[in-house]
This record gives structure tokens, C-alpha cells and sequence, in this order.
């Protein structure tokens, strides 16, 4: 079988789900899961999403903190670019849909987790990716531009290769058409072809013995990619969570939320003994690089 569309999506967290509503006031668009679209890192996601919305914080607090979290070894302008354009893209959030938490003046209730100089977390409880993930899902859902593929599996991308020219992955000129698509249901091979087709398959957490990435986080479109002789960058940053349930053989591990840090939580050994001050002056709200492990909290 083959279909065509302007805009194939392979993933179906806040990336994909926010690309295919901005993209389908373009043309006719294809969103693909392995699963279904709610089984997503950010539907697991629970502490919050930084921004700078209300003085003291600004900018460029947030940019300093963000470069130094990275170790400076982030790209500043990227760094500069989502920082500046984060509050609009929270604006776009909430016009979908998403419902953040307010104090009884009326603001935002705003944390601070581990990094953050300021309290800038905008979040929903203690679940604010899977309310980021129910508000875009449902709107997903009810557009007529977008066709949902759920439990599809993304096999290969579609390059010159398959039409049976030799790739190199020193060319600066490889084209993707779209990709091959399984049907987990029927088993069927499916050729989406597509003028634009945007990789958001999330991480590879589940390459490692313990995550607490959901079992879905497997690499699939890093490694389609690679196979596509594309570039695959920044292999050695991998996403980690400082603080979660050690409880052998749980997978995932079960995440305690980074904003335990940031509203008190204190870091300490298998000894009960506060240790954060030795490596940081921030004590416990230091960066993940800096939080050595294995540790408890209270």
C-alpha cells in the first residue's frame, strides 16, 4: 500500500504532536505511533516546563543557567533561541489546551528544580507532562488534517537509495521521501511518501539496564536515521534522572520528581548524611552532572 501527504510525523509526544497541529494549517498530515499516541516520555514527564514568565527571572538569567547546567559545551545560540521563544511557545501550550497551576493571586505557580536560579517551572500537579500530553492528544484527535497511524511501527526512511542510487554518508545532498511503515496489526508494509517527514521518536533510554524511560524509548528513529546515512549527533548526552526509586528489577525505575529538589528536598548517602554541599554551593538544587549517585532523599 502507499499513501502521500505533505507531512509525515514519526512520534507522537510534545514535539511530534506540536509540529503536526502547526503543520497541518499547511497541508494534509500523517502522525504515526508505535503505540498509541498517549505512550509517550512526555506523558510521563512530571515535574514542569521552564520559562521565563515574571520578574525577577528574565532571559538572560535563564540562558547563564542553562549554559552552565551544559557544562558551556551547549550551542548558545539554540540556547538563546528556546529561551526566547519559550513563552510564546508556553502561550501556544495553553491555547491548546493545557491547564498550568495558579496560586490564589492569580500567577502562575511557579517551581524550581535542580539548575534553575529562579522559580520559572510552570507545571500541573505533579503530572504536567501527562497533562501537556492529554490537551495536544485530544486536539490531534479532533483535526481534520491530521490522519493518525497508531500502532505503526517507523521501519526505514526513503532516500535515493531506494530508487537505487548509491548514499554515502559524506553527501551533502541526500533527500528523504518519507519512510516504510509496518502495521503491527495486519502486518502490512506501508510506503508513506511525503514532502517533509520530521524524526520526533524520542530518546534510547531502554538501552540501559535501568531508566526511567518507558519502554516505548528504544532509539528507533536514531537508528533509521543512521541506516539513512544521515548525521547522528551529541550521541554521548544522554537525558538521566538524579533521584528515582531503587527497587530492583522495576523497569522503568520508578521517577521521584525533580521538584522534590526544588521545593526542599535534600540529597543524602546510603549513610543518611547530607553530602551535596562538598561538590556544590548550590547543595542539592545543583545540577544533574554535579549530583553524584547512588544517594537518597529526604
Amino acid at each position: 500500500m502507499e499513501k502521500k501527504y505533505d507531512f509525515l510525523v514519526i512520534g507522537s509526544g510534545l514535539g511530534g504532536l506540536s509540529f503536526a497541529l502547526k503543520a497541518a494549517e499547511h497541508g494534509k498530515v500523517c502522525l504515526i505511533s508505535k503505540s498509541e499516541l498517549e505512550e509517550t516520555n512526555t506523558r510521563l514527564a512530571q515535574g514542569g516546563i521552564a520559562a521565563v514568565t515574571y520578574e525577577p527571572d528574565s532571559h538572560e538569567k535563564h540562558v547563564q543557567d542553562t549554559l552552565i547546567a551544559g557544562d558551556h559545551l551547549c550551542n548558545e545560540e539554540v540556547v538563546r533561541l528556546v529561551v526566547n521563544e519559550g513563552p510564546s511557545q508556553i502561550r501556544k501550550l495553553i491555547q491548546w489546551g493545557t491547564k498550568f497551576d495558579k496560586s490564589s493571586s492569580g500567577k502562575y505557580d511557579l517551581a524550581r528544580e535542580g539548575g534553575h536560579s529562579e522559580h520559572r517551572i510552570l507545571h500541573h500537579k505533579d503530572n504536567t507532562g501527562q497533562e501537556i500530553q492529554r490537551a495536544l492528544t485530544m486536539q490531534v484527535r479532533q483535526h481534520p488534517g491530521i490522519e493518525l497511524l497508531e500502532k505503526h511501527f517507523a521501519v526505514d526512511l526513503i532516500t535515493q537509495h531506494h530508487l537505487g542510487k548509491l548514499v554515502k554518508r559524506h553527501m551533502t545532498d541526500i533527500e528523504c521521501y518519507g519512510a516504510y511503515v509496518l502495521n503491527l496489526e495486519t502486518e502490512e508494509v506501508i510506503k508513506i511518501l511525503s514532502r517533509t517527514t520530521l524524526l520526533a521518536s524520542g530518546g534510547a533510554g531502554h538501552l540501559y539496564t535501568t531508566t526511567t524511560n518507558p519502554p516505548i524509548a528504544t532509539g528507533d528513529g536514531i537508528a533509521m536515521v543512521y541506516r539513512a546515512k544521515g548525521i547522528i549527533e551529541n550521541m554521548e548526552f544522554v537525558q538521566f534522572h538524579p533521584t528515582s526509586l531503587f527497587n530492583p528489577g522495576e523497569t522503568p525505575s520508578f521517577l521521584i520528581s525533580e521538584a522534590m529538589r526544588g521545593y526542599g528536598g535534600i540529597l543524602k548517602n546510603q549513610l543518611g548524611e547530607k553530602f551535596m554541599d562538598k561538590y556544590d554551593e548550590r547543595g542539592s538544587l545543583a545540577p544533574r552532572d554535579i549530583v553524584p549517585g547512588p544517594l537518597t532523599m529526604r
